[in-house]
Parts: C-alpha cells; sequence; structure tokens
C-alpha cells in the first residue's frame, strides 16, 4: 500500500511539509482547526496571536520560499499580505485541496503495526479516527501562552499578548506591558498613541536591531559570508552602537550576556519613544494589590490594564510526551524533526533563529521527504541516515552560547542549521542514487 502521511497545521512549516512530500511523490493529508492556510499568520484564525500592526521583522527575500517570491514591493510586509502570500503558495503547488480544514486533531496514538491512529473532529461532525504511516507536526510553537504567576490580586483587567489585537482598546488606560521581546515593544509602541500612559516592565537588558542599516534591511548584509560567531559580535555591537546609541541610556539594564545569544529586538521604535517620554521602562513586577503594581526595586505605580507579553510555551497536546523524547523545556529531537526511535513522529518548525526564513523550514521538509522516500526506494540508505542519530548530534549553535531560557531551548544557528540539514540531505541522496 502506497505511504500516507498526516500533517498537521497548514502554517508556513505545514505547507513547506506539505510542497516537499507532494514533490517527492509522498502521500499525504493534512489537518487544519483554521478555515485557511496561513497559521498564526491568518489573523481570522481563533488561535493566530496576529495583532492589526503586524509585520515581519525579517525582510521579504530572506524570509519568503524561493519557489515563489512575494509580490509585494515592501521590505517587511504585513500580516494581511502575508495571509495573501500563503494562500497563494497553497494554490500555486495545489496544496489547499489535500487539507482538511476547520479539523482539529484530538489525539495521536501508535498502532501495533508501526502506524499512527489520528483522531480528528472536523466542525459539525463527529469524531473519526484514521490510520497513517506517519505524523508530522507542524502546529506552531507559539500554540500556548506563557502565564506567570504573581502575588496577589490585581484589581484591573490584564491579558496575554496573545489576546491583543488592536490599539484602540488602550484608550483612556495606564498600561503596563510585561515583557520587552518584539511582541512586547510593538504593543507600546501602539500603546503610546492611546494610552493615559504606557510602561514597559523588563528583567534583563536588550540589543535593538534597527530595520535598516546603510539603507539595506539589516538582515541582507553579509548574506552567504556568516562571520565567526565573537567577530560578529564584535563587530555588529559596535555598528548597532552607532546607530541606536546604548540601550541603557534609555533606561534598560545593561545585558548580561553577547549580542546574538538571544533574540535581538527588531523595533527602534521604542528608543525613540522612551526618548520622547511617551513611555518609561520599569523593573519586574512582584506583587499587586488592588491596581497597583509593586517592583522588584522597592517602587510601585498604579494601572488600569496589564498585558503579559510573557511568551509562550511549546505544546503538543493531542500526543503524549514521551513519545517526543521531551526534556525539562522542549522535545529533543534529532535535527529538531527526528526523535531518536524513529517512531515515525516528525516535527516541522521547531527552530528559532534569527533569519532562517521559511526556505530554513522547506529545507527541513526537504531532508524529511527524502527520509520518508528512501524508506520505501532505498531501505539501507534510510538505515544509514539513521545511524547518524547515533552518533554525536552536530552542534547546530553555529559557536553563539545561548541563554538558557525555554524559550532559546529550540533555538539555532542559521548559517550552522541549513548548512548541516543539506550536508545531510546530499549524503542521503548521494546514498539512494549510489
Amino acid at each position: 500500500m502506497p505511504r500516507t502521511i498526516a500533517i498537521i497545521g497548514a502554517g508556513p512549516s505545514g505547507l513547506a511539509a506539505a510542497r516537499a512530500l507532494d514533490k517527492a511523490g509522498i502521500h499525504f493529508v493534512g489537518f487544519e482547526s483554521a478555515n485557511d492556510v496561513g497559521g498564526l499568520w491568518n489573523i481570522d484564525n481563533p488561535r493566530s496571536s496576529m495583532y492589526e500592526s503586524a509585520h515581519l521583522i525579517s525582510s521579504r527575500t530572506t524570509t519568503e520560499f524561493h519557489e515563489l517570491p512575494m509580490q509585494t514591493t515592501a521590505d517587511y510586509p504585513s500580516h494581511r499580505e502575508l495571509k495573501k502570500y500563503f494562500r497563494a503558495y497553497s494554490d500555486r503547488f495545489d496544496l489547499g485541496e489535500k487539507f482538511l480544514f476547520n479539523t482539529t486533531v484530538d489525539r495521536l496514538e501508535p498502532t501495533d503495526d508501526d502506524g499512527w491512529n489520528v483522531t480528528c473532529t472536523t466542525a459539525g461532525h463527529e469524531p473519526r479516527t484514521e490510520r497513517f504511516d506517519g505524523v508530522v507536526l507542524a502546529n506552531g510553537t507559539l500554540a500556548r501562552p506563557s502565564i506567570p504567576q504573581f502575588e496577589g490580586e490585581f484589581a484591573g483587567g490584564i491579558l496575554h499578548s496573545s489576546q491583543y489585537k488592536k490599539a484602540t482598546m488602550f484608550a483612556g488606560k495606564r498600561v503596563l506591558v510585561v515583557g520587552a521581546g518584539n511582541s512586547g515593544c510593538d504593543i507600546a509602541v501602539d500603546a503610546v498613541h492611546h494610552a493615559d500612559s504606557i510602561d514597559l516592565s523588563v528583567r534583563r537588558g536588550y540589543y535593538f536591531v534597527p530595520r535598516y542599516l546603510f539603507g539595506k534591511p539589516a538582515d541582507t548584509l553579509n548574506q552567504g559570508r556568516p562571520l565567526p560567531a565573537r567577530l560578529k559580535q564584535f563587530i555588529d555591537k559596535r555598528v548597532l552602537r552607532a546607530f541606536t546609541g546604548d540601550p541603557v541610556n534609555f533606561g534598560f539594564p545593561k545585558p548580561d550576556y553577547r549580542i546574538y545569544e538571544s533574540h535581538p529586538i527588531v523595533n527602534t521604535l521604542v528608543l525613540g519613544h522612551l526618548g520622547q517620554g511617551d513611555l518609561r521602562v520599569v523593573p519586574a513586577p512582584e506583587r499587586f494589590d488592588g491596581n497597583t503594581v509593586h517592583f522588584s526595586d522597592g517602587t510601585e505605580a498604579d494601572y488600569d490594564l496589564i498585558v503579559l507579553a510573557t511568551g509562550y510555551t511549546l505544546a503538543y497536546p493531542f500526543v503524549g510526551r514521551e513519545h517526543l523524547n521531551w526534556s525539562s523545556d522542549a522535545p529533543e529531537l534529532y535535527l529538531n524533526i527526528f526523535p531518536p526511535s524513529f517512531n515515525g513522529l516528525y516535527v516541522m518548525g521547531m527552530i528559532e533563529a534569527s533569519g532562517i526564513g521559511w526556505q530554513g523550514r522547506y529545507e527541513q521538509a526537504e531532508l524529511l521527504a527524502a527520509y520518508l522516500a528512501a524508506q520505501d526506494t532505498a531501505p539501507r540508505a534510510a538505515a544509514h541516515f539513521r545511524e547518524t542519530a547515533e552518533e554525536p548530534w552536530p552542534d547546530l549553535t553555529g559557536g553563539y552560547k545561548y541563554l538558557a531560557l525555554e524559550r532559546m531551548s529550540y533555538y539555532v544557528n542559521k548559517d550552522a542549521y541549513r548548512r548541516t540539514i543539506r550536508r545531510l540531505l546530499e549524503t542521503l541522496t548521494r546514498k539512494v542514487n549510489s
């Protein structure tokens, strides 16, 4: 019987998997809980964490799929343009017709014959179960909001940034944004135009990267010629200081790590608003008392609304953690794709890296498709690939010492990662053809 693979999710990673499997002649069925492709970039998706002002923080040419350049002149397109782009990508390669939309995967269970039972529910129908030879998990990394706990009770409103959509909700309010990542800074910049006051709470320092350097999108510079980590850190820290100034002068703590050891903030507008006095930086909150927030330095202030821009926790809730080789914060997967047991589950998109783009995720999918095809046409080549996972795993950090944080637990260096994926794909292809 032909091999059939299930793909969970029709966001960028799910579409990349669908395209790669389709090119390899591997039959698949896709499952998507929303009514269209695009994943979180589809703001109409009830699970989307998108907000009205959201744009790419990486530039168009470093982000797009190589097979289908974006039809826009914008260097940093909005979520509206990206939703259209993913629909165009799906249409161009006839991927959408292979997905079941408005269909939620409820449970994955291994079968006695090395397959997987997928139990799903389509809106308005009873749950049903189908068997597949393998399952690609491409439901994204921003599915479960991370909600910190604080002492005391807050009398105003509290929401996670995933619930934020429009800045008009801040009108007339005293707002505290907890977390100064890219979403937190975006929301703070939105809020200054509507809120009575806006404070940005931070625990550590950050590095800020402007969208443009020397008149070009910043991430298009030095493409294809990666510098050694320490040299790049030395040069870029000084270049950014020249363009943006020292964030410490705007109220941020001094970073306790080197640049690129955590994701940089691609938003220098927040520095401008700090310089204008439109908002201020405050320490981490420790406890609530009515409308009063008490901070770690002993100060306090009153607010009407708190926005928790505190990130997300990885979640694959439909399958037992033992099947994905979970550590404390994330699954430990070979190349961030394959459980070491090679049990027929595969994860797409569990990579975070500055500038890896959707093409980097497509290269993941190409390697997976080549391995799945080899299982049928060249089993010895597939077995050899599995043996590479028994050796010491390749270093995907590129020499960077990433912070030991939950959100960094599946971080990779884009150049080291893509170089490794391409090398293994070339080796696998050569063995298949030999």
